[in-house]
């Protein structure tokens, strides 16, 4: 994603320093041959210092590299760093800017150097309900942490969301900050890697990260997220199939099955065939359901009944007519229609 060599950069950088101290800030930030970053207590105990004085070494080199003519002449690659800030929504959470500019894990580490020497660069460790994040403009962070604050309130419980009606959600909160600037998807899809509040799950569904449907647990959740993907009722099997090939998960089909049959939010609708309750299939047997419809919309004809039967349940119409014919429940009339006893 940059034009220049952080490595290379960071080297000259060094260079400034004294031995030790060029020592102690590669292992504090990762910038030799080992991409692990060392404690303040790790590189006391190597030179038999405290914790305190490895920090004021670390800082006093910091210092000493941004008034070295290196650090001025490098004015135009942290200006494009800030760019590059700004280009991703003026603020981000710390990992996805690093992701965003490689994939080496060494160069992340060079490239996080740069940001905590950067002017430009701001760093908030973040709080409850943000994480750590980086931006450059003080005055646009406070406005993106307002319109994500108004995110979260409104969300609750399990609810879920789109990730299109998410982005558009948060699109119209940053309209009512005065003289914001217009937002693209992938600018606000950064934003929302700061949020500790709400996050997605695999099919792009946002919630409350303490949501099960987020923060998924056991097989039920996964059950649920695949078969309201689905959006469709699906067999117990097909269900076990999907919940392994989206989540990586070894679900055998028998445990899948004697889950969903305890789990609330579903129906059996079929042989085998489960929906989400909050679809609006009714709970029970094909005579329930003959009860329900009957109750509801009074006398019906015999091809009206296995219409709405069969759009509730996965049987053939036989079984509807079986079920009619129980004179214990139902009335057949003159004209041909049912009615409750």
């Amino acid at each position: 994603m940059t034009t220049f060599n952080s490595k290379e950069i960071v080297q000259n950088f060094l260079l400034e320093l004294p031995k030790r101290s060029q020592d102690i800030l590669i292992r504090r930030y990762g910038l030799g041959g080992s991409v692990k970053k060392s404690t303040l207590e790790a590189i006391g105990q190597k030179y038999k210092i405290t914790r305190e004085r490895v920090r004021q070494i670390e800082n006093h080199s910091i210092k000493n590299i941004i008034k070295s003519d290196n650090f001025t002449k490098a004015e135009k690659y942290f200006d494009e760093l800030s760019s590059i800030i700004e280009s991703v929504g003026g603020m981000v959470e710390e990992n996805s800017l690093l992701e965003h500019l490689s994939n080496d894990a060494s160069e992340q580490n060079h490239l996080y150097f740069l940001f905590v020497i950067g002017s430009p660069f701001y760093k908030d460790k973040g709080d409850i309900d943000f994480d750590t994040k980086w931006y450059t403009d003080k005055k646009l962070a406070e406005d993106v942490v307002k319109i994500l604050k108004r995110v979260h309130g409104q969300f609750e419980g399990d609810q879920l969301v789109s990730e299109n009606d998410l982005l558009e959600l948060v699109r119209k909160e940053a309209k009512k900050i005065k003289n914001r600037k217009e937002v693209n998807n992938d600018q606000i899809k950064k934003w929302l890697t700061t949020s500790k509040v709400i996050n997605k799950n695999p099919f792009d569904e946002w919630g409350l990260a303490t949501s099960q449907n987020i923060k998924i647990r056991g097989i039920r959740s996964y059950a649920y997220l695949v078969v309201r993907q689905n959006g469709s009722p699906m067999h117990f099997k097909e269900v076990a199939k999907m919940i392994n090939k989206h989540f990586k998960k070894n679900v055998h089909t028998a445990t899948c099955h004697n889950e969903l049959i305890k789990d609330q939010r579903f129906v059996l609708v079929g042989r085998g065939m489960y929906a989400l309750a909050e679809w609006g299939y009714s709970k029970g047997i094909v005579k329930d359901v003959i009860l329900d419809i009957l109750k509801r919309e009074g006398k019906l004809t015999k091809e009206s009944v296995i219409d709405r039967v069969l759009k509730e349940r996965y049987v053939k119409e036989n079984t509807v007519v079986v079920n009619l014919q129980n004179s214990d429940y139902f009335k057949k009339h003159k004209d041909g229609t049912y009615s409750l006893v």
